[in-house]
């Protein structure tokens, strides 16, 4: 007589209420060990919950979690490490301050007669990166590290406190090709070694490469469980959405002749005294959409948050003829600029406060919005909720705190913050980061339309078919410096990389 191995994990009639709103309904999903699960669905459509319930973050208000064969009541995360689950966030839970070492064994020190063995730690961890096949440099802070480099040490991290099911939440979401290859090598290893990986993901070509099978939500409840070779990205999609795919491509009027953004020799110097952006110029058109590709870390951020005056920069900025050199950031807000950073939960969210208190920022001295030192909190809301409608932002009113959304749809209303006041000058970093298909194909349209009536856009972007088809021009930087400029027309996003990487060098436009 055989047996058959019970899945890693089953979930069954699983239930999740919020106040207004029913994130999951009877789901139901079955993840075999040893493989690559991955689930896809809309924002709002409850992947992230279910996961969540899974590592004991929420309590399912009905049905039953299953690990390995035994039903599970995990009251905590502590309760679903315990039990060999870990979860790798969108956002990283890392301390910049903490050097790699410090940041994986955080929580789990080992210690001797109550001090902390650092070098068992060290020794274990070596062997655990020869094992996954990771390279890092365990004493190096987190605050040095690309986002690559970020998204290992998490998954150390988990691995570090023995967990056999790794749950990733969109972690290829700013990856670019090279990191993407490289974090699928490492799955490679983990899952011929036996580990579980579950995957969230919107990236659906990413999902079709390196997935075993496919769990697609909608709505709060599964609807179809497929395999890789058994469906294509367009049947995900229709799956997903009910419709085709969306490309960003597409223009409808002629670039202007006025510049719009102008940056001269803008250079910016780093905590460590080194130059972080080197000697930048450039300069974005009316009707124009520059792109701006590169690997994490090398100078991008920098060099936005410096345009907007978030950090001290030597060089010129002028705006629609204006010099804002020196202007303060409110100023650069009033002269026309506005901004989509770059990590919404970081530098654009209150996530204790509600959405009309966060669709207010940036906004508040706006006529429109208060009068005098007082703001007028009927407008406000009105304003969110012309936001929420106008950028689908799925949300029961705009009282709700912002944290009760799902990451897609707090992204929606960061971006839709940003372009509902029509800006002369819009700093795009990441845009369509953590959102569907349905919801991408609505903020290239908005893009695409604030170009066509004149905003000058410069667009930062981890997903090279999103540069490449909406981009009139694609500047490189590399190591701090704008190291070429591409034609849209005539680049691959394998050519792309290329110059990310520094492997190719020079113009090609």
């Amino acid at each position: 007589m055989t047996t058959s191995t019970p899945p890693a994990v089953a979930l069954d009639g699983i239930w999740k209420r919020f106040p207004g709103v029913i994130a999951n309904h009877d789901v139901t999903l079955s993840v075999d060990r040893g493989t690559i699960h991955a689930i896809v669905g809309e924002n709002g459509a409850g992947k992230s919950t279910l996961m969540k319930t899974l590592y004991g973050m929420h309590r399912p208000d009905a049905g039953t979690v299953a690990v390995n064969g035994t039903d599970m009541h995990m009251k905590s995360p502590a309760d679903a490490i315990a039990a060999g689950i870990g979860m790798v966030h969108q956002h990283f839970m890392l301390a910049d301050n903490f050097s790699v070492l410090e940041n994986i064994i955080l929580g789990s020190e080992p210690a001797h007669r109550g001090v902390i063995d650092a070098a068992s730690a060290r020794a274990d961890l070596t062997e655990l990166m020869r094992t996954v096949g990771v390279t890092l440099d365990l004493d190096t802070p987190v605050s040095e590290l690309g986002v690559g480099e970020r998204q290992r040490v998490e998954i150390l991290k988990v691995l570090y406190r023995g967990a056999d099911i790794v749950i990733l939440d969109e972690p290829t979401a700013v990856l670019v090709p090279e990191e993407v290859d490289e974090l699928f090598a490492t799955l490679r290893r983990l899952v011929n070694d036996g580990t579980t990986v579950i995957f969230i993901s919107h990236k659906l070509d990413e999902v079709l490469q390196v997935s075993d099978a496919i769990t697609v939500m909608r709505q709060g409840t599964t609807v179809a469980s497929v395999a890789p070779a058994d469906i294509d990205r367009a049947g995900l999609a229709e799956l997903m959405v009910g419709s085709e795919l969306p490309t960003p491509g597409g223009r409808t009027t002629d670039i202007g002749e006025t510049e719009r953004l102008t940056v001269a020799n803008l250079s910016v110097v780093g905590a460590d005294g080194r130059l972080v952006v080197e000697d930048a110029t450039f300069a974005v058109r009316a009707g124009e959409i520059v792109g701006i590709a590169g690997v994490e870390g090398n100078g991008q951020y920098e060099l936005c948050t410096a345009i907007i005056g978030l950090r001290p920069a030597t060089g010129t900025v002028i705006v629609d003829g204006d010099d804002i050199s020196t202007a303060s950031v409110r100023d650069r807000h009033d002269a026309g600029v506005a901004y989509i950073p770059f990590d919404r939960h970081r530098e654009a969210l209150m996530l204790n406060s509600s959405l009309w208190e966060n669709g207010l920022l940036g906004r508040e001295a706006s006529p429109e919005l208060s009068t005098g030192p007082l703001v007028n909190i009927g407008a406000a809301r009105s304003s969110t909720r012309d936001i929420i409608d106008r950028f689908g932002v799925l949300t029961p009113n705009e009282t709700v705190p912002a944290f009760a959304l799902s990451g897609g749809n707090q992204q929606k209303l960061v971006v839709g913050r940003s372009m509902i006041t029509e800006p002369a000058v819009l700093i795009a970093a990441h845009p369509t980061r953590g959102i569907d298909v349905g919801a991408q194909a609505a903020v290239w349209a908005e893009l695409r339309d604030a170009r066509d009536a004149g905003c000058a856009i410069l667009l930062v972007s981890a997903d090279l078919d999103e540069l490449i088809g909406l981009s009139d021009t694609l500047l490189v930087m590399f190591d701090g410096r704008i190291a070429a400029e591409v034609d849209p027309d005539d680049v691959s996003p394998a050519i792309l990389g290329g110059y990310m990487t520094g492997a190719t060098t020079g113009a090609a436009s």
